[in-house]
C-alpha cells in the first residue's frame, strides 16, 4: 500500500498493531483522524496516554483499576464470602453485565499454560489462596474458559485449596468446551453462573 504521506504511513502502521486491525482498516481510522478536530484528536492521545500511564490493578483481586482497591471490592453491598475466579478483566466485565452476580473476584492473570511457558507461579494463586484463608470465603465459583488450560487451572487450584473448608464450584457447561466467556451471549452465561457445579460433578462430566 503505497501512502502520499510518511506520517500517514506511520499512523497506519501503529495502527495496524493493535488486535483485528488491517491496513484498509487502519487507514480508515487515521483518515477519519485526519478530518476530526486538532482538540479532539489531542485529546484522544491524551486519554490512551492517561490510561497507560495511571491504570492500577487492584491489590484485592487484580483487576484493573484506577485506584490502589477497585470499585468492586470497596462495594460492601457485594457478598465478599463468595469469589468468582476468572482469568482476565475481559471475563469480569462479560460476569458482571449479566447483573447476575453479587459476589467479588479473583483475576488470575492467565491460565496454566506448558507450552506458552505459563505455569502457577506467573499466575495469582498465592493471593487466592491467601484470600481464602483470611478472608473467611465460603465459595469460589471457577469461571475459567472451558479449555484444556482452564481445566488444568481449576485442577491446580482444587489441590492448592483442599485443606482450605470452602465450597468449590465451576460454572455449568452451557458453554461449549474451547469456547470463551467473553463472546457468551449474557443470559446463557448469567444460567451457567447460576446453575453452577460442585466441582465434583465438573469433573465427572468430562
Amino acid at each position: 500500500m503505497n501512502f502520499p504521506s510518511k506520517l500517514i504511513e506511520d499512523a497506519v502502521n501503529e495502527f495496524t498493531k493493535l488486535p483485528g486491525i488491517g491496513k484498509k482498516t487502519a487507514l480508515r481510522l487515521v483518515l477519519h483522524l485526519l478530518k476530526e478536530e486538532t482538540k479532539t484528536v489531542e485529546m484522544f492521545g491524551e486519554t490512551v496516554i492517561r490510561m497507560r500511564q495511571d491504570i492500577q490493578f487492584c491489590q484485592k483481586c487484580h483487576n484493573v483499576s484506577d485506584h490502589p482497591v477497585c470499585s468492586i471490592c470497596l462495594d460492601l453491598s457485594r457478598d465478599a464470602s463468595i469469589l468468582c475466579v476468572v482469568e482476565n478483566m475481559r471475563d469480569v466485565i462479560a460476569i458482571e453485565n449479566t447483573h447476575q452476580y453479587k459476589g467479588l473476584y479473583h483475576v488470575l492473570g492467565g491460565v496454566i499454560s506448558p507450552i506458552d511457558g505459563i505455569g502457577p507461579d506467573n499466575l495469582h494463586v498465592d493471593s487466592l489462596v491467601d484470600r481464602v484463608k483470611k478472608d473467611e470465603v465460603k465459595e469460589i465459583i471457577m469461571a475459567l474458559n472451558p479449555t484444556m488450560e482452564g481445566d488444568t487451572t481449576i485442577f491446580y487450584i482444587s489441590k492448592r485449596l483442599r485443606d482450605q473448608s470452602v465450597r468449590i464450584t465451576s460454572i455449568a457447561r452451557g458453554i461449549a468446551f474451547g469456547g470463551e466467556l467473553e463472546y457468551v451471549d449474557e443470559l446463557t452465561l448469567a444460567r451457567s453462573i447460576a446453575t453452577r457445579l460442585p466441582y465434583e460433578n465438573y469433573l465427572m462430566n468430562h
